[in-house]
């Protein structure tokens, strides 16, 4: 967003210092001026703010279309850094090892404490981090996707703009067949935050969440999965602000376009079952 210049460049820093061969980088200026960044890094100043996905998805074609150009993307978010040298190499290695992976999500760590929060382990059982595992979604700031997955089923969802739009990929890289890996020893430091610290959160991430399902679910599960929401919602007791914002976007996700709907086979929602998340929560 061009507000971190000084943690920019040290991600910056951070992947240039990485093993093996050189990292290729393209910082997006998503609605913003790009700071100044280090010789032989590509720019890209987009006039009006895309949103996360649309921003990323502006980033991906920056390697050709879909990415073409390359065999590996990673996504980080300007004010994480990249916490060891061969995080890069031990991806090219993670995919060259196993032909049905297409996705990793790094460990996200606070730089001061080394705690990585809950929230950020893809998995219902999220008490240790540093256990490595697959998983059904993946962090959207910390992660690499191989790009024959973008390929096959497309690009994040541009209309999504912030939350859940990671979850929308997974999802149909899963349906199309591709895996993907939670690895605790890709390390991104990230400073500890709360997601409602965004003035948008509330409403988007229920609106989200009800295209989500509209657009990836068999019919017979959409009101199982939004209504589990609903409920775990209540139960996190949300002020009245927040909860008429939550209802405002619940209501928007019905009454609004949620882009094309293809919902997973049903044997994608066994394989996500036996994964240890079953798509109702």
């Amino acid at each position: 967003m061009g507000n971190r210049p000084d943690e920019l460049r040290a991600l910056l820093d951070s992947i240039a210092k990485q093993d093996g061969d050189a990292v290729e980088v393209v910082v997006v200026g998503n609605g913003s001026p790009v700071p100044d960044v280090p010789e032989g890094i590509r720019t890209l100043e987009l006039p009006e703010n895309l949103g996360i996905p649309g921003g990323r998805n502006v980033g991906i074609e920056a390697f050709g279309p879909g990415g073409r150009d390359v065999d590996l993307l990673l996504f980080l978010d300007d004010d994480g850094l990249l916490a060891h040298h061969d995080t890069a190499q031990l991806c090219r290695e993670a995919f060259e090892a196993d032909p049905e992976l297409g996705i990793i999500s790094f460990r996200i760590a606070d730089p001061d404490t080394g705690v990585t929060q809950r929230r950020h382990v893809p998995r219902l059982r999220a008490s240790d981090p540093m256990r490595s595992s697959r998983v059904t979604t993946f962090l959207g700031g910390a992660n690499a996707v191989r790009t024959k997955v973008f390929a096959e089923v497309g690009g994040l969802p541009d209309e999504f703009f912030y939350a859940h739009e990671e979850t929308d990929l997974a999802w149909r890289a899963l349906d199309a067949g591709w895996m993907i890996d939670y690895r605790s020893e890709m390390v991104l430091y990230h400073p500890t935050t709360a997601p409602s610290r965004h003035a948008v959160y509330h409403r988007m991430v229920a609106r989200n969440r009800v295209w989500l399902a509209r657009r990836n679910l068999p019919v017979p599960l959409i009101p199982v999965y939004l209504g589990v929401w609903l409920l775990l919602t209540l139960l996190r007791r949300p002020s009245r602000s927040a909860l008429k914002a939550w209802f405002g976007g619940f209501r928007e996700g019905w009454t609004t376009s949620c882009g094309p709907r293809r919902p997973m086979k049903w044997r994608t929602v066994w394989r996500l079952t036996r994964l240890g998340r079953p798509p109702v929560i």
